[in-house]
């Protein structure tokens, strides 16, 4: 170490979270840029940034010293915490700090805050070094209340465990009390013989950052600038001060600045990084690389038996498996990988053993025959030329790295396993960091410093919803916000402040799949996170860092998609047993299946997996997917890169003979390509080919040539220069012409950027293909296992139920006789409304219904339903629900009734329960052995108009299931429109068509120049129909986009090329109300005399007055015993005849006495 005054011994970066700017890199840049050969980074309770920091302090010629900053409980305190600071003074002082932070978030959780108790400080003080936290610590805060006993027994024992390893800490930062703490402790100090030692307490790099701090500290604690009530804990002062300034500061007290550098100087930690560390498996006394030979060739030999039942062929194609396996094994072994090979291999088996549902395998893992052998995967990658090279390089060493996709209902239950295998103290799930992203960055900080919330809302919309979307990248993409910028003063300063704020760290939480299994305690590598109840626990260090650090990733991934079909073949299997008819194995399936490759070419692939999308759909219409090799294709294709270059349009004239397909150029090909590119028509869209390429054409290994691709991606010139070079002399070397073979590099370079990982890409087709099959064969149980997949989001369920209805399935309503928490299938085929998905009833009250049948069979009646459920769990607000839903429609004689008589049901119940709790039992009995008399207990109402139950069921399911709202004007709307909408077809430009349906969505959108387009989606239970209104339209007819209300609606039809439909471009757009006004010649009452009494023309009146001053005449027609009159009513009683006046007339006068005259 040079010759410093002063070192910083206290500074937080953003990952302390509750305060702190800086990131790691620029922070330690920054202290290197000053001249400072040491620095401790001392973030709150946690370690979250040390490997990048350790990593960029060597990089920058910077002593990492590591430490921590704490919140500390002590009996002389009480309730009150103080703070402190540790530093590792070695590599055991390290484990004891990495032991503090755990401990702290394990066991010591306050207020939702990570404490430490004053006692862990005595177990853990070897080889730490103790600053005492300044006024904010316990000496500080004693000597500030002027309790004397206290700082005496703090004194005491920080003597007896820390001796000359710990230190009285000073700040001049401007503060509240920092100078009269300074005047007592130095006192202290000196009658104590205490070392003092001045820190500065940074949590920003520069002094013009304060504001963006106090906001950020503002975010966190959730107040805003101006609220009174916010604390103000930190100062302009607290930035990375230069030497010479702290120097200036504390020129009075030298020894506080010289024990800076002494404390950098007995700091001294090495921390192993970039070292792999697996766990000790289990091999029965053999060698671990042993071990995975024996396990691979035994596993070989079932999957060529599966492959090739025939003994010849499997003899004919044994030599290609076994060199492979042979070639793979040697590497993996040489490598040093096959533990991890084995670990995945044993949670992967105990997985499929205890029925849990596992992927075939995702990323380039499947390109693996080894994982193939050990059922890793279950893509056989000779078959599909799935290279291991993309997997596991020989010629770059890094961890091989196996996503694996469980069944998202039990993943959880194999990490429980691997915990349980491996011990629960050396397995933890890996943290993830929350960090302030463009949108939300806005929000926070608008919200800090007050501005109205719409004003906010504004700017954040006009940040696109990308993935990835920062302010600079929005600023290329809008224009609009560019301009709000730069002409809005208040705009320009909230963006200013987003910038200096966007990507700091906001929160922690756990990483979707990331688990880590290490061969001690986890402890020994990471320190350990976790939430404030103490449960989840998490490595503090991330997914890259962790693995920096020494340990091992495995990722388990939940893939609902599994869990579908999971549950589907749990439906479909116990109906083949039923029939005598094997069992369904997933992976056993017919993978050329004609029926499955009709539906995919028909582009009937709502809810299959990958290939649902509007686009995807679009797509599949196009290509015309024929085989396997085509699934897997379509999975690369549709991406942003191929989609924009041309390359899927090449791809499709190609397979369809309008181009000509050469290898991989009309220009530039050669005969040594095409058994490579054969499979996509010539097109190089696949990684892998790029590296079979270069192989071939250039001799490159495969290792080299996965070099190569990597090259590729990253565009480095002097690396691609490099790489052209070799390419050359090696197809020279193959007796290549040298310009062909640059040429082909070219071509290759250019495709390489948009060529996709064909292994994932062949395990996905492999998943979207069992959903289609299962689609195809099985549709009814997939469908149902769909919806309950999806029970949570209405709006996909409606999809579903609409797919369903295409699909010629019933939907029945839920049903409390049948029905299960899930969607299910019944004897007859139907599927069966899961009672899960109803709106306002929970699990709770599901299992009740459930255990209450499974005891006592079917129930009768609603009297019987409320006697033997549970009705402290199944209450009446529930039982309404389930009403309204259908799913007492089994039950009695409708819903009306039911709910009429629900509160003398559940009365009934209550005093049957009262008498069975004291032995008579009778009730019971006259409900059991006499029915007929349970009928009678049913209230008599009418049956509610279709209308209002259908309200019932879009109220508790998100949908009308039983019947259409538009169903009661089928025949009105025959007099406004010119069809159906399953009837329309596509008009001229100066043709209108007239339609009408309901709005089953509605919106109103920005286009990126600004302009509005409503959009709107109207059923009319034929079909569906997307309607547009642009500008004119729009304003018109605004108030008009709601949804379920039913419209007339004309304009212009053209095909929707998108979504394959039809669409309509509005010109005019009408309510009910309004159509009737426009299109009835007037409103036809018919009265019989009987029907008027004293009352009837005073009732009569007050229907008809808030409606007058319409257009649409009234006639009404008076039948007497022998004769029948018209009396029109006068021009002043014309009326709007809107659903109110007609549902109040129809009431007055009976429902067939009410009409609507028409032309």
């Amino acid at each position: 170490m040079s010759d410093p005054k002063f070192i910083h011994l206290r500074i937080h970066s953003d990952y302390s979270m509750v305060d702190g700017l800086g990131k790691v890199p620029p922070l330690v840049k920054k202290v290197a840029d000053m001249g400072m050969p040491a620095m401790a980074l001392t973030d709150f309770t946690n370690l979250c940034g040390l490997v990048k920091y350790y990593g960029n302090a060597h990089k920058n010629g910077v002593k990492p010293i590591i430490g921590a900053d704490f919140l500390m409980r002590s009996e002389a305190f009480g309730d009150e915490l103080t703070k402190i600071t540790v530093l590792a003074k070695n590599n055991q002082g390290y484990k004891n700090l990495t032991l503090l932070i755990s401990d702290a978030y394990l066991r010591g959780h306050i207020q939702h805050q990570p404490v430490i108790d004053r006692d862990w400080l005595a177990k853990y003080a070897d080889g730490l070094i103790i600053l005492s936290g300044g006024k904010w610590g316990e000496i500080g805060q004693a000597l500030l209340k002027g309790n004397m006993e206290t700082v005496q027994e703090s004194i005491e024992f920080y003597q007896t465990h820390f001796a000359d390893h710990f230190y009285l800490e000073l700040t001049r930062t401007g503060r509240q009390d920092e100078e009269n703490y300074l005047h007592f402790v130095l006192d202290v100090a000196h009658e104590h013989q205490l070392p003092v030692v001045a820190t500065n307490d940074v949590v920003f790099l520069s002094e013009d950052l304060f504001d963006a701090h106090e906001i950020r500290v503002a975010i966190h604690d959730g107040y805003t600038l101006v609220d009174p009530r916010r604390p103000k804990n930190y100062s302009p002062q607290q930035y990375l001060r230069s030497e010479a300034e702290m120097c200036e500061l504390f020129a009075d007290i030298p020894e506080a600045l010289q024990n800076t550098v002494e404390i950098a100087k007995r700091c001294n930690v090495t921390v192993r990084l970039d070292e792999y560390f697996l766990p000790n498996f289990p091999t029965g006394g053999l060698e671990i690389d042993e071990f995975l030979v024996k396990k691979s060739w035994e596993g070989l030999e079932e999957r060529l038996a599966f492959l090739y039942p025939d003994e010849q062929e499997r003899v004919n194609k044994r030599p290609d498996y076994d060199a492979r396996l042979e070639r793979e094994l040697g590497v993996i072994n040489q490598m040093g990988f096959p533990g991890y090979f084995l670990i995945v291999m044993e949670f992967i088996q105990w997985s499929k053993d205890n029925d849990i549902p596992v992927g075939p395998g995702r990323g380039s893992g499947a390109g693996s025959l080894v994982a193939y052998a050990l059922k890793i995967t279950d893509l056989d990658p000779l078959r599909y030329d799935l290279l291991f090279e993309r997997f596991l390089n020989p010629e770059r060493v890094s961890m091989p790295d196996f996503d694996v996709d469980f069944c998202m209902d039990k993943r959880d239950l194999v990490i429980d396993h691997v915990a349980d295998m491996y011990g629960r103290d050396a397995v933890s799930q890996i943290i993830t960091f929350g960090t302030m992203a463009a949108k939300a960055v806005i929000r926070d900080v608008g919200r800090v410093l007050g501005h109205p919330y719409g004003f906010v809302d504004r700017i954040s919309k006009m940040v696109p919803p990308d993935p990835g979307m920062t302010l600079e990248k929005a600023f290329i993409a809008e224009p609009a916000l560019v301009e709000a910028y730069e002409g809005d003063e208040e705009i320009k300063e909230l963006i200013d402040m987003c910038r200096i704020l966007e990507g700091s760290t906001r929160n922690a939480g756990k990483h979707a799949g990331g688990v880590v299994i290490s061969p001690t305690t986890i402890t020994d590598f990471a320190p350990l996170y976790c939430d404030a109840e103490g449960n989840h626990p998490v490595t503090q260090f991330d997914k890259n860092d962790v693995e920096t650090a020494g340990l091992v990733k495995f990722d388990f991934l939940g893939l609902r998609t599994l869990t579908i079909i999971d549950w589907a073949l749990g439906m479909i299997n116990p109906r083949q047993k039923k029939k005598g008819l094997e069992p369904i194995t997933i992976d056993a399936i017919n993978l050329e299946d004609p029926a499955s490759f009709t539906i995919l070419k028909n582009s009937e692939t709502t809810a299959v997996f990958q290939l649902e999308s509007r686009g995807m759909k679009e797509l599949i219409k196009r290509l015309q997917p024929d085989c396997f090799e085509d699934i897997i294709a379509l999975v690369a294709l549709f991406r942003p890169g191929p989609l924009q270059s041309g390359m899927v349009d090449n791809f499709i004239d190609r397979k369809h003979g309008n181009e000509e397909i050469s290898y991989p150029d009309v220009k530039w090909q050669h005969e040594s390509l095409k058994e490579i590119l054969d499979p996509t028509y010539g097109i190089i869209l696949y990684q892998e080919q790029v590296m079979q390429i270069a192989q071939v054409l250039a001799g490159y290994t495969l290792g080299g040539a996965d070099m190569l691709r990597r090259a590729m991606g990253k565009k480095k010139p002097e690396e691609m220069a490099k790489q052209r070079t070799i390419f050359q002399q090696g197809a020279e070397e193959n007796g290549i012409d040298g310009e062909l073979a640059m040429k082909i590099f070219d071509l290759v370079e250019k495709f390489a950027g948009y060529g996709f990982n064909k292994s994932h890409s062949a395990a996905y087709a492999l998943v979207s293909y069992q959903t289609l099959w299962l689609k195809t064969h099985f549709p009814a149980e997939f469908m149902a296992a769909v919806m309950t997949a999806d029970m949570d989001n209405t709006e996909k369920v409606v999809g579903l139920v609409d797919e369903c209805a295409r699909m010629k399935l019933s939907v029945l309503p839920p049903d409390v006789n049948v029905g299960q928490y899930r969607f299910t299938v019944d004897d007859d085929g139907a599927i069966v409304y899961g009672i899960g998905a109803v709106k306002g009833v929970g699990e709770s009250p599901i299992d009740a219904i459930l255990e209450a049948r499974q005891q006592g069979g079917y129930f009768k009646d609603l009297f019987d339903f409320c006697a033997r459920v549970d009705l402290k769990r199944v209450n009446k607000r529930v039982i309404e629900k389930l009403i309204l839903a259908g799913a007492l429609d089994r039950l009695g004689p409708h819903r009306a009734a039911m709910q009429a008589s629900l509160e003398e049901a559940v009365k009934s119940a209550h005093q049957f329960h009262q008498a069975e709790s004291f032995g008579q039992t009778d009730m019971f009995g006259v409900l059991m052995d006499a029915p007929e008399q349970v009928e009678q207990k049913y209230t008599q109402v009418p049956k509610w108009p279709e209308k209002v139950w259908l309200e019932g069921e879009r109220d508790t399911l998100g949908l009308y299931l039983t019947g259409h709202p538009v169903n009661e004007y089928v025949r009105e709307l025959k007099n406004y429109t010119d069809c159906r909408l399953n009837e329309a077809v596509p008009t001229r430009r100066d043709q209108s068509v007239t339609v009408a349906g309901l709005v089953i969505a509605a919106r109103v959108m920005t286009t990126k120049r600004g302009s509005r387009i409503g959009l709107m989606t109207i059923d009319d239970r034929s079909g569906r129909m997307e309607v547009m209104l642009f500008s004119d339209a729009l304003d018109r007819y605004a108030e008009l986009l709601e949804k379920d209300k039913i419209l007339v609606i004309s304009g212009q039809v053209s095909f929707d090329d998108f979504n394959g439909g039809l669409k309509m471009s509005a010109r005019e757009v009408m309510d009910l109300g309004s159509a009737r006004e426009k299109y009835a010649r007037g409103l036809s009452l018919s009265l019989e005399q009987s029907q008027v009494n004293g009352s009837f023309f005073e009732r009569f009146n007050e229907i008809l007055e808030p409606h007058r001053a319409g257009t649409v005449p009234v006639n009404v027609y008076y039948q007497r015993a022998n004769a029948r009159a018209r009396i029109a009513l006068g021009t002043e009683w014309r009326v709007t005849p809107n659903d109110t006046l007609l549902d109040e007339l129809k009431q007055l006068l009976g429902n067939d006495q009410v009409e609507l005259e028409f032309n």
